[in-house]
């Protein structure tokens, strides 16, 4: 819980505080001056004025922050500011040109876009140990299995963009679910290239399910290693030991772990003969797995361990300007996915319990900080994004409905009149409000639904 705490009040001070840092930025060097910029709202927990007159604060309710600049709706400072002709200074945000105030409001979720785009190229350039993509056998039956793949492939290209690990297959996957049609792959097969094209089924909620389990694609695991043994279980009495490789199974070697649970489950009752290294040396083991009737009447053999695997693994780096292409590239990929799930989402085709509010974030926070520093800068990054987008959206109440006032303005040749931006007011604060609720619901329904299962 400690953990999740804090990476939720990590998780956020950095997003806001950076998207907060673009508006005072750019408006200051558009020469608008800031009166205050708080990290969260309400009551102010503790100040600091710099030489600017700028007041630097911490508020009580972290959930955002703001920047407060000189303006009509400041009014005993704009008063102060007014020359003596009554007109406001130049200082004031609203005496700027429309286009200088469209970059101040753009700026946050800009910044917001750079700091994703800055984190996923510090991670491209430190490097990170990831799963090869090496297929195990493809699930019978399955797109991977009749289009001809085969166990210890190697998908080295999809559509003919390079691929190296297993969750740049997964993301390359995940960016074609949606639409359905082919995919075209090209694997190395055992030092030979191949062609293989794949037909995908259309997903109306890619979130719902793995692409690579749809598609019937897994990871070869290696050689099966014992991570745990049942007490007085056939595994523990045939003298199997935590740390065992399973080198062989009935003299095929080279199983992975689904194929050798497959063979333990063919052999109820049966020998079964099996080739361990234990410690630098190898041991026959000899066992016959217990008979296991399962719910639908099929027995199945089962032997008590708890099966783990080393998959081939491999260094994913890049030099510092391909890790700034790899990072611009991730979040406008990351962007355009993002906001084509909502066009999914408004058009019925993709279901919003994929909306997710605090509770998920911080708990997912919690789960990569846990995993590593990397998984929670790549988690921060896909924040980040989300963050940016979503302000970027014609929304009242957002930047990007701002934005939207700005454009109107452009071409009215003035501002739109009052009782419109009321009624956007209104109308974008109801629209917020209905996906906080959403979010907050979706939050709960999940926890509730794990909480039920078994």
């Amino acid at each position: 819980m400690l953990t999740t705490v804090l990476a939720f009040i990590v998780t956020l001070g950095v997003l806001i505080t950076f998207h907060e840092l673009g508006h005072y930025w750019v408006a200051r060097l558009c020469g608008v001056r800031v009166l205050r910029f708080s990290i969260g709202f309400g009551r102010v927990l503790i100040k600091r004025v710099d030489r600017h007159g700028t007041e630097w604060a911490l508020s009580a309710i972290p959930l955002g922050g703001y920047v407060k600049m000189l303006d009509e709706s400041t009014t005993t400072e704009a008063l102060r500011a007014q020359r003596p002709d009554g007109v406001l200074s130049r200082e004031s945000f609203s005496a700027q040109p429309v286009s200088r105030r469209m970059a101040i409001v753009a700026a946050g979720p800009v910044f917001n876009l750079l700091l994703a785009a800055l984190l996923y190229a510090l991670i491209s350039f430190v490097g990170t140990q990831e799963p090869a993509a090496v297929l195990a056998t493809p699930v019978a039956q399955s797109a991977a299995a009749t289009g001809g793949l085969q166990a210890g492939d190697r998908i080295v290209a999809v559509d003919d963009k390079a691929i190296r690990s297993w969750s740049e297959l997964r993301w390359a996957l995940l960016q074609k679910l949606g639409d359905g049609g082919s995919i075209d792959l090209t694997i190395d097969q055992r030092g030979a290239t191949l062609s293989r094209t794949l037909q995908l089924p259309v997903l109306a909620d890619p979130s719902s399910a793995d692409p690579l389990r749809l598609l019937g694609l897994r990871l070869a695991t290696g050689t099966p290693i014992v991570r745990g043994v049942v007490p007085e279980s056939v595994g523990m009495s045939a003298g199997l030991k935590v740390g065992d490789r399973i080198l062989s199974v009935q003299r095929q070697a080279d199983q992975d772990v689904g194929q050798l649970i497959q063979v333990i489950q063919q052999h109820a009752g049966k020998p079964l003969q099996l080739e361990v290294e234990r410690d630098g040396q190898r041991l026959n083991i000899a066992l016959i797995p217990a008979p296991l009737v399962q719910p639908d009447g099929q027995v199945v053999g089962r032997i008590g361990i708890q099966l783990g695997g080393e998959p081939q693994m491999v260094e994913v780096s890049y030099g510092p300007v391909d890790s700034l292409m790899n990072g611009v590239v991730k979040t406008f990929d990351t962007a355009w996915f993002s906001l084509r799930m909502m066009g999914k989402m408004i058009l019925g085709e993709v279901s919003v319990k994929n909306i997710s509010g605090p509770v998920t974030i911080a708990d997912y926070a919690g789960q990569s900080a846990k995993i590593g520093w990397v998984a929670f800068v790549g988690y921060l990054a896909l924040v980040s994004v989300s963050l940016g987008v979503l302000n970027l959206l014609p929304i009242p109440m957002l930047d990007g409905g701002h934005l939207l006032y700005y454009l109107i303005e452009i071409v009215r040749g003035s501002p739109p009149p009052e009782r419109f931006m009321e009624w956007g007011q209104k109308i974008g604060f109801g629209l917020l409000s209905a996906l906080m609720v959403l979010a907050l619901f979706n939050d709960s329904m999940r926890y509730v639904t794990q909480w039920l299962s078994p």
